[in-house]
């Protein structure tokens, strides 16, 4: 049997200060079927021609774009692998052994339409502060405003062939996104104990109490839209436990 080809969608702009880091994780896997789809905003950095330097990347536009969602669906249009997958131009895969673990996965469970499961964030010294595990996520979650962790989310093409991210959502995409697809009943997706991503803090969901505010906003009016009765109150009350996950990342960091 063929194996399954896996696509990485990378968005990026004016990312010179980490985006050999990102290309390098995704060029030492040691899995061979992989497309790395890069989708740059028109950078006026040195972007690109670090991005041009890596000859495994073969599917690859830079043209402006209306943000990082934008790029992602134009990645998505792009891909031709059986699996797809994000990895963001500030961030990078765990090790060398993610996506052969992904690919095995779904080939060993031929009915399962995604997987999902940790992630770690770092900090400047690229010690991790924070585990953000997705295993104790449950459907009640989302009237919280928690998804599984985004960016250790793989699904097959065919999900995004019904859900692209609305790019009305200049923040909550991925959430608008995921709760669309997973309210899906044709779909079905399983859990994996598995550490996918490195992210940085200060990203554009994570970066201050403005972010926050703005985040939280979207994903009440996501809620609405998708008949998910929340409030502000249950919304914010997903905060304490990210003390946790701060406890959790300083334990791994040792």
């Amino acid at each position: 049997m063929k194996p399954l080809k896996v696509s990485i969608i990378t968005a990026a702009y004016n990312s010179d200060k980490y985006i050999k880091q990102t290309l390098e994780s995704v060029k030492d896997q040691d899995y061979d079927n992989i497309e790395h789809v890069l989708v740059d905003g028109g950078s006026s950095d040195k972007t690109n021609n670090i991005i041009q330097s890596f000859p495994h990347i073969t599917n690859y536009v830079s043209e402006p774009d209306k943000g990082i969602y934008d790029a992602l669906n134009k990645g998505i249009s792009r891909a031709t692998g059986d699996i797809i997958g994000f990895v963001h131009s500030d961030d990078f895969l765990h090790d060398q052994h993610v996506i052969s673990n992904v690919a095995e996965y779904f080939k060993q469970h031929p009915y399962v339409t995604g997987v999902y499961g940790d992630i770690v964030f770092i900090n400047d010294e690229g010690n991790i502060v924070r585990y953000y595990s997705s295993k104790n996520w449950k459907m009640d979650h989302f009237k919280l405003g928690k998804m599984p962790a985004h960016p250790s989310f793989f699904a097959r093409k065919e999900v995004y062939e019904s859900y692209l991210f609305d790019t009305q959502y200049k923040i909550a995409a991925d959430y608008d996104q995921m709760l669309r697809t997973f309210k899906d009943p044709e779909f079905k997706f399983d859990y994996v104990p598995l550490i996918t991503t490195s992210m940085r803090l200060g990203g554009a969901s994570t970066d201050g109490l403005k972010s926050n505010i703005r985040i939280n906003k979207e994903i009440l009016n996501i809620c609405r839209v998708n008949g998910v009765r929340t409030n502000y109150l249950r919304i914010y009350s997903k905060y304490p436990s990210r003390i946790l996950e701060f406890v959790k990342g300083r334990l791994n960091s040792n």
